[in-house]
């Protein structure tokens, strides 16, 4: 509070308190931009990080090796980069009970949800199957709405996420420990399960075919991400046509606005979260702003939305 920073690099392991314990308190107290750097990537530490992520940090990268490593001016500028992008986001006050697991009921203008024209929710087409795409802040947003489905959903969830490499598969560890749904890292061929999260794996995008089966595919990264939501998006609109809904969280950029695009002209239905509770209103506002959204909600209402859609 006193220094005041543009934004806080930390491990999850720190003497006084842990990562999760740090970002909570600063996130309480004196919001600040906070990127999580750790040369872990065990399973405990992962786990560590991924509370940490949810507490407020916006991202998390493996801390670059020694300057003999052929990987280490990759990871400099990265590094670099991801410091100058996150020290620019608006953070906000989070609330002690919602970073203690306790209900924080949002104001009665916050659940009623719109559409994107202002007019009540909108119903298009019976959702077999749920695509989401996320980027900076998407790890609690998953975890906010995945917690609050039935294990027995009658659908599978397909979901890309950009996240540092080597840290997919705690994200899934993590997410189906604070959900009922069976959450996994995609593999290519893989039948589609309900009640099953499949995450897109590191740098592969993920699709589907057939309505029956995953897809992963190496075709080159689209708007610089592989795996990215536009891919996923695509994918599912073709398989599925109007019996989809797609999802598109908080984060940088415009990940996904192309791909929604399909889904609109396949008859899909389409949810973004809402700028108030988006940690960075970048993907989900930029599909606001080109009309390719029937519903935008903070992201405490998109699991209620989510099952109208699919009963």
């Amino acid at each position: 509070r006193e220094l005041r920073p543009d934004l806080v690099t930390m491990d999850v392991h720190m003497p006084r308190m842990d990562g999760y314990e740090a970002t909570k308190e600063i996130m309480i107290h004196s919001p600040t931009p906070i990127v999580i750097v750790t040369a872990s990537l065990s399973a405990r530490d992962v786990a560590a990080t991924m509370r940490a992520l949810e507490a407020g940090a916006l991202t998390v990268l493996e801390k670059p090796v020694g300057s003999a490593s052929p990987r280490f001016d990759a990871q400099a500028r990265q590094l670099i980069a991801t410091v100058k992008a996150m020290a620019d986001v608006k953070v906000v006050r989070h609330h002690r009970s919602r970073l203690s697991g306790v209900d924080w009921p949002p104001s009665a203008d916050r659940i009623s949800g719109r559409s994107a024209e202002g007019g009540q929710p909108t119903k298009r087409g019976r959702a077999r199957i749920i695509a989401i795409a996320a980027s900076t802040g998407g790890p609690a947003a998953l975890q906010s709405i995945l917690s609050q489905l039935p294990a027995k959903l009658p659908v599978p969830i397909v979901v890309v996420q950009h996240i540092s490499p080597g840290f997919i598969a705690g994200l899934a560890a993590w997410l189906g420990t604070v959900c009922k749904l069976d959450v996994r890292v995609a593999r290519d061929g893989e039948s589609l399960v309900p009640g099953t999260v499949y995450l897109a794996p590191e740098d592969r995008h993920l699709g589907v075919r057939r309505r029956t089966n995953l897809a992963l595919s190496d075709e080159p990264p689209i708007g610089g991400f592989r795996p990215a939501g536009t891919f996923l998006f695509e994918s599912v609109a073709k398989s599925f046509g109007s019996d989809m809904a797609a999802v598109i969280l908080t984060g940088m950029g415009e990940d996904g606005v192309q791909g929604l695009r399909s889904v609109r002209a396949a008859g899909g239905t389409v949810i973004a979260q809402d700028e108030a509770t988006s940690v960075v209103f970048g993907m989900p506002g930029v599909a606001i702003t080109n009309g390719l959204v029937d519903d935008v909600l903070p992201m405490e209402m998109i699991a209620r939305r989510l099952q109208e859609l699919i009963v």
